[in-house]
């Protein structure tokens, strides 16, 4: 019997010149949680205020978010342990989504209004570039002559609240300033300001969505739920517990839904009464504006909302490289490159013809092939 014939493989020639690139090293996850060396000096400036035994005011934004409170939570809790006296003082109520992040253990003094401030020896102010979105609490602010803190990832407004200032637009969220400042002070996290802390990331991300959500966002949010999150149960809370009101409202508002094909422009409204027609608060609207930035090809999104007195709340988002941000200067308003506000005085019709008008004038015609895809039905209303 013959023995099988075993051919021997050539040995693979591989060229003399080629050279085989270094591995290069990813950052770990301690190179992530490790606090930017551009923040080290402002948040050192902060500290020194700090000190304890003393009182602290803290407050946020009108109507405030889920990063504005959940910042003021967590901060609240990093100073009690560090021997200072927290009280929260907001322009507006604490939101009802939001009510978890409050326990017996955090002072909110927000009832009491400006008369919460008089006796106070420092204030911290988070989540605002500009002293002006304090609301009914702008004038005492400014007159407060304590040492007054800013803490925000906004684009700094021509009136900063305070002068001593940590502020990052690199920022995921405020919330993330406030991570760095108690990594700096050396000051535990616990699970209920983990909880705060998280909350200021999943809502100012959009749940880990937007843009803004970076390696670094991701690393803290990973090193809050070693501390006990629970991230379906925060999930539940933020995003999924939601009065039937805001449904209704909702429905009304999509009713209302108009796009701009050749701009690449759509925009939904809400006239005045409605929020108290089905018994909301101004909290409940957040996130609406996403519906019509959700269309394909839209590149500028608004939100309307008449309050009633001669005034209009307008919201902007946006995608790609349109900066809503820089467009909502024009009316005095202002926030982030994707996300942005403004107050505008005026009826909603006058107020909604002025704005769209600017709009279209802002972003120019939409590029070809990236126009939002709609469709006219025999009736001649507007179908997406």
């Amino acid at each position: 019997m013959r023995r099988p014939y075993l051919r021997r493989m050539r040995r693979p020639h591989w060229p003399t010149s080629t050279v085989l690139p270094p591995l290069t090293r990813q950052p770990s996850t301690s190179d992530l949680l490790a606090v930017p060396a551009q923040r080290v000096g402002p948040i050192r400036s902060l500290l020194e205020e700090l000190a304890s035994g003393r009182l602290a005011a803290l407050s946020t934004h009108i109507n405030a978010d889920g990063d504005g409170c959940g910042s003021e939570a967590a901060l609240a809790r990093l100073l009690t342990q560090a021997g200072l006296h927290a009280r929260i003082v907001n322009p507006t109520p604490w939101p009802t989504t939001f009510d978890f992040l409050l326990d017996a253990d955090i002072d909110d003094a927000t009832a009491r209004g400006a008369a919460a401030l008089a006796d106070v020896d420092l204030l911290a102010v988070v989540d605002i570039g500009d002293v002006r979105r304090l609301g009914a609490l702008t004038d005492t602010v400014r007159r407060l002559s304590v040492p007054k803190l800013v803490i925000d990832h906004h684009v700094p407004g021509d009136e900063p609240p305070g002068p001593i200032i940590l502020s990052d637009t690199t920022a995921c969220a405020t919330g993330e300033l406030i991570f760095d400042i108690a990594v700096t002070a050396g000051w535990p996290i616990s699970e209920a300001t983990a909880t705060a802390l998280y909350t200021a990331l999943l809502s100012d991300t959009g749940g880990f969505r937007f843009s803004n959500t970076s390696p670094r966002c991701h690393a803290i949010a990973g090193f809050l739920l070693a501390q006990g999150v629970d991230p379906e149960e925060m999930y539940r809370r933020v995003y999924a517990s939601m009065p039937l009101g805001r449904l209704q409202l909702l429905r009304d508002a999509l009713e209302s839904l108009e796009v701009d094909a050749p701009h690449a422009i759509a925009w939904i409204s809400v006239t005045a009464g409605a929020v108290e027609r089905y018994g909301l608060r101004s909290e409940d609207l957040d996130g609406i504006v996403e519906h019509p930035r959700s269309i394909a090809g839209t590149r500028l999104a608004i939100f309307f909302r008449d309050l009633g007195h001669g005034k209009v709340k307008v919201s902007f988002r946006s995608t790609g490289d349109v900066d809503v941000n820089q467009f909502a200067r024009r009316f005095g308003g202002g926030g982030h490159a994707k996300a942005a506000g403004a107050l505008i005085a005026g009826t909603l019709d006058d107020v909604r013809r002025d704005v769209l008008a600017a709009a279209r004038d802002f972003v120019g015609p939409a590029p070809a092939g990236s126009k939002p895809r709609v469709q006219m039905p025999t009736d001649g209303a507007l179908a997406l």
